[in-house]
């Protein structure tokens, strides 16, 4: 198979090649720099020494010298330098146990026309990639690629989707054009890593320098001439990382064709549609077993549980299913987005999905013959597979062997349990999915003399109401960091008009009166969704606890953003247990730490105190708040940090932003589920009626 590549491509590889070129010339320039340097620094140093030889300026002549060989050994260090790909989490298969997914790649490799991956891996996760170790002498030597195929992939697509995403990933080797895309890629790895992969090094010369007073002096002025240098190389290697990402993002168009040729365009286009919801319901499995490992709980089988939450979502966002799989458009995906913002993402290594499915419609390639089972039918015994990957993924998991397994029936009662407690009601139609009640003064209202209907307060056009909010809130934060030069870019399009940068503060105000008025007309319905309810209430005299529902969200809501402050402040003011700060610094910042956790420690018992918490204070949770109010941690001591207070310190804050957000999310449903009852009530109340009339 050979595809002619696209103008765009060979525009872009152009570009990722000149820059490349420009790079290596600035590179070879600073090579003769730091030759030079190295030259000078050792001839000053023979000559220091010479003059008078001495314990002193032996020392002094030896700094002097290695300061050169410092810098010239970081311009050279990415030459030792492998980039290694963690395997501990896959599970390599052979083709004696697996023979029919091996023919399946064969004939896909066939079609494709490249070579068969050197080795073929399974992950548990929701991925399929082809990798490879590689080092600056991949450039001169071929290497062979490894496949790594993810179960929770497989286990949600057909053999046919299977086949094209496949091809896809074979398609980034197959084609002679391509190959500039591979130079250009290790060509990056190597930049990268002189740049932001200087640990060993760091440590290494750290050592040199520390061995001597002498030579400390040099290693100073060594590493203010590396921050000079590595200055340079960043600002080329943005421009070249730019130029890289373009290409990246016509390779996978390119890719795509290949795709398309062997498999056609629909199982492509309805793979990649349907990925979003398949990665929610496998996040959803971990999160799920996340919850459950204080209480020495895994999964036998987290793939069927997998099948299960993405057909219980899909059901619940009323899809359509086909063969088997749940359906996902285009439509489905984009209809809460009301962005009128359009930038081209320059940083982006893959296009949208929007914008490959768009590509692939132009190429208009189907395959009559489709094989649709699923894709997991590819494996002798995909039962014993799923469980093995399963039990991998709980294996480092301290005591894991002695945990109880889950039974799949066990899981969707407990998931569906779960669901229920931690979403709004269906007939709310997402309205409050991503929106709070607005805040009104409830004694302030006047009462109408109509109360609005149920149907009317959740109707398509007040969702898509808060959705136009949440975009334009989301568009004045974009246009304002254009404004403020945070966001580098020459030209946007908004509201289908293009704009200069320059340009971008001239529309603040005006998107700030469409964020006012549809801030106010949502208020507004708010008010009536109250009345509405509170009329239902009066009937059975629960108008007082509507209220006071109302009352307790909005003082909440109130105190939140303090609350959340201090979590902001503290882990701010925390940061410099993570980088290396002077001695004098450390003892200067933890003040302010010991100052901040007042504050937060008083929230915490607050917390603990509180009714609203009694169900959502773990006992994991409970024993990390009660061991951090125990007593006053130093957190540093005898030139050290103390590892076992800083785990306290951080385990209890996490908990503590987590309980407050779970405090807000409680008090909102609280209210919602109080509204729902009197809906089903005064419904209830009603048929009850006019089953009396009809007896």
């Amino acid at each position: 198979m050979n595809i002619a590549v696209s103008k765009n491509f060979k525009k872009t590889s152009f570009k990722a090649i000149t820059s490349i070129v420009l790079f290596i010339i600035v590179y070879v320039f600073l090579i003769v720099f730091a030759v030079g340097l190295t030259v000078l620094s050792a001839l000053g140093g023979f000559y220091l020494i010479s003059i008078k030889p001495s314990f002193v300026t032996i020392m002094l002549g030896l700094g002097l010298a290695s300061l050169g060989f410092y810098v010239l050994a970081f311009l050279f260090k990415f030459l030792f330098k492998k980039h290694s790909i963690d395997r501990s989490h896959l599970v390599e298969i052979h083709k004696e146990t697996e023979p029919r997914l091996f023919q399946f790649i064969k004939e896909i490799v066939d079609e494709v026309g490249t070579d068969f991956p050197k080795k073929i891996y399974l992950s548990s996760d929701v991925n399929a990639c082809v990798f490879y170790d590689s080092s600056f002498w991949s450039l001169l030597f071929p290497v062979k690629k490894n496949l790594q195929i993810g179960l929770g992939l497989v286990n949600t697509i057909t053999k046919q989707e299977l086949k094209a995403i496949l091809a896809h990933e074979f398609g980034h080797f197959s084609q002679k054009s391509m190959k500039v895309g591979s130079y250009v890629y290790y060509v990056n790895q190597i930049i990268f890593n002189m740049l932001y992969e200087n640990d060993s090094f760091d440590q290494t010369i750290q050592k040199w320098g520390n061995s001597n007073n002498y030579f400390s002096i040099f290693l100073v002025i060594s590493i203010k001439i590396i921050e000079g240098i590595q200055w340079i190389l960043k600002k080329m290697y943005g421009l070249i990382n730019i130029n890289y990402l373009a290409l990246s993002r016509e390779m996978e168009f390119h890719a795509d064709e290949v795709a398309a040729n062997v498999a056609g365009i629909t199982p492509l286009q309805e793979s990649l549609l349907r990925m979003d919801l398949v990665d929610t319901a496998y996040n959803a499995i971990l999160r799920f077993y996340g919850e459950k490992i204080s209480q020495n709980v895994k999964s036998m089988n987290i793939y069927k549980e997998q099948m299960f939450v993405l057909e219980f979502l899909a059901k619940d966002s009323q899809l359509e299913f086909k063969f088997g799989l749940p359906v996902v458009s285009e439509l489905d995906i984009s209809k809460f987005n009301k962005s009128k913002l359009n930038i081209e993402n320059q940083w982006a290594s893959h296009p949208s999905t929007q914008d490959r499915n768009a590509k692939l419609e132009k190429h208009n390639i189907h395959k009559e013959k489709t094989d649709n089972q699923m894709a997991n039918t590819v494996f002798i015994d995909i039962d014993k597979v799923q469980e093995r990957l399963t039990a991998q993924l709980f294996s480092s998991i301290e005591n894991s062997e002695t945990f109880s397994l889950m039974t799949l029936d066990e899981f969707k009662v407990d998931y569906q349990k779960q669901f229920e407690n931690n979403t709004f009601n269906s007939i709310y139609n997402g309205y409050y999915d991503n929106k709070n009640p607005n805040y009104f003064d409830i004694n302030a209202i006047e009462k109408p003399d109509v109360i609005s209907i149920f149907e009317s307060l959740f109707s398509k056009e007040k969702i898509d109401m808060v959705y136009d909010f949440i975009a334009l809130e989301n568009d004045k934060a974009v246009i304002e960091s254009i404004a403020n030069k945070q966001l580098e870019i020459k030209t946007f399009d908004y509201d289908g008009h293009k704009f200069k940068s320059k340009e971008a503060f001239k529309l603040i105000p005006s998107i700030e009166k469409e964020i006012s008025d549809f801030k106010n007309k949502i208020t507004e319905n708010d008010i009536s969704i109250f009345l509405f309810f509170n009329n239902l209430a009066k009937k059975d005299y629960k108008d007082g606890a509507l209220i006071s529902r109302y009352k307790a969200f909005f003082n909440y809501d109130k105190e939140y953003d303090r609350r959340v402050a201090y979590y902001n402040d503290i882990i701010n003011a925390a940061n410099f247990f993570s980088v290396v700060t002077p001695l004098d610094e450390i003892k200067s910042n933890l003040k302010k730490v010991y100052s901040l956790e007042k504050e937060i420690k008083k929230e915490i018992e607050i917390i603990i105190a509180n009714e609203l918490f009694k169900n959502e204070l773990t006992t994991d949770i409970r024993e990390s708040f009660e061991m951090y109010l125990k007593e006053e941690w130093i957190y540093f001591s005898n030139s050290k940090y103390i590892d076992e207070e800083l785990n306290i310190f951080f385990k209890a804050i996490n908990n503590y932003i987590f309980i407050i957000s779970r405090g807000y999310f409680l008090l909102k449903k609280e209210l919602l589920d109080f509204q729902f009852e009197l809906l089903v009530t005064t419904n209830a109340s009603i048929e009850q009626k006019v089953n009396n009339l009809q007896s």
